[in-house]
């Protein structure tokens, strides 16, 4: 597992983006991830291009030893490999070209994206019906075939661009909502059970031990549980500065104190008229003293990125966006102190 001096998968002052962007051509929006973060790369997902080319699709794809195909309520886990399923395949093998096309001499930090177990099970559906979530059994078969994936994903990843030093984020948006038993089954008419803490510790530990990768954990609901992935072996989290409630800011505080990084959505996901630079800096700034960050801690500790939702927004905002927070990051590196 391969990190920076500071134990983190980035280089100070460094900007990234969280996955997706919009339009269809793979190539062009690789190319723009490039030179717009030279810092922190990622492979970008397009979920324009239709279903298997968004988050859920991309990961339930690749799952090992398990196929799925589409319904009208979504993915369903099936017997056997399904036209939906090759489809999403074929797409991410483009993804995956594309990456090695315009990675040929990278040699960088470089985040690649699948969504987290508890996501997934919240997501998927069984094959006669019902969420995954309501299967403990059920919910360890896909947990257990998501950690393969991640640790095949990761080398297919290096062996395409072998000077690269991969990191994992792993997106658990609905974490909250299952930890906190607020998701109902695919009826409607019923809750689904709470997951208990150490049941979803425990399925995240074991992915990010066999990806052998550094790992961020994502997550852009206000109640993030960052001491969660911190116990679960992530080096970061990833948040929306304006999802966090200030329960969020102390706990993310805490852990940074502990040496867990931070990568913020300071920037907004969706097309907006953006402020001038010196305003975006001092927000970081401020963020960071709420959370007891300053100085040269701050400019190593926190990677600045775009809020979820860029795939919504005009490639001309995405360009804005992404520029902005390699600036913010650049201007905060060169006067850490302010």
């Amino acid at each position: 597992m391969t990190a920076t001096s500071s134990g983190l998968p980035w280089p100070p002052g460094a900007a990234t983006g969280v996955g997706s962007l919009p339009g269809t051509d793979v190539r062009e929006a690789t190319r723009t991830v490039f030179g717009e973060l030279p810092d922190l790369p990622h492979l970008p997902e397009l979920p324009a291009r239709g279903p298997g080319a968004d988050m859920i699709g991309r990961t339930v794809a690749q799952l090992v030893g398990l196929h799925i195909d589409l319904q009208p309520s979504g993915w369903r886990l099936v017997d056997r490999p399904s036209g939906d399923e090759r489809r999403a395949r074929a797409m991410l093998g483009e993804d995956l070209d594309a990456l090695e096309e315009t990675a040929a001499g990278y040699a960088g930090p470089l985040k690649v994206q699948l969504a987290g177990p508890w996501t997934l099970a919240a997501a998927l559906e069984l094959p006669r019906g019902g969420k995954v979530l309501g299967d403990p059994g059920a919910c360890r078969d896909v947990a257990a075939s998501l950690a393969e994936t991640a640790a095949a994903h990761i080398g297919d990843v290096r062996r395409r661009v072998p000077e690269a030093t991969v990191a994992l984020q792993v997106d658990e948006p609905s974490l909250p909502a299952v930890l906190a038993g607020r998701l109902r089954s695919a009826s409607g008419f019923q809750g689904l059970p709470a997951v208990e803490e150490p049941v979803a510790e425990a399925a995240l530990r074991s992915l990010i031990e066999l990806a052998g990768a550094p790992v961020v954990g994502h997550c852009c609901a206000p109640d993030v549980p960052v001491g969660l992935f911190q116990r679960a072996g992530a080096v970061a989290v990833s948040v929306d500065a304006k999802a966090l409630e200030e329960p969020g800011l102390d706990a993310l505080g805490e852990a940074a104190d502990s040496g867990l990084g931070v990568v913020l959505g300071v920037v907004p996901g969706t097309d907006a008229e953006l402020s001038d630079l010196a305003v975006t800096v001092a927000t970081v700034r401020a963020l960071g003293g709420r959370m007891g960050l300053s100085g040269e801690r701050l400019v190593q500790a926190v990677a600045l990125a775009p809020a979820c939702g860029l795939a919504g927004a005009t490639p001309a905002y995405v360009r804005a966006a992404l520029t902005r927070c390699r600036a913010a990051g650049v201007r905060l590196r060169e006067d850490p102190e302010g």
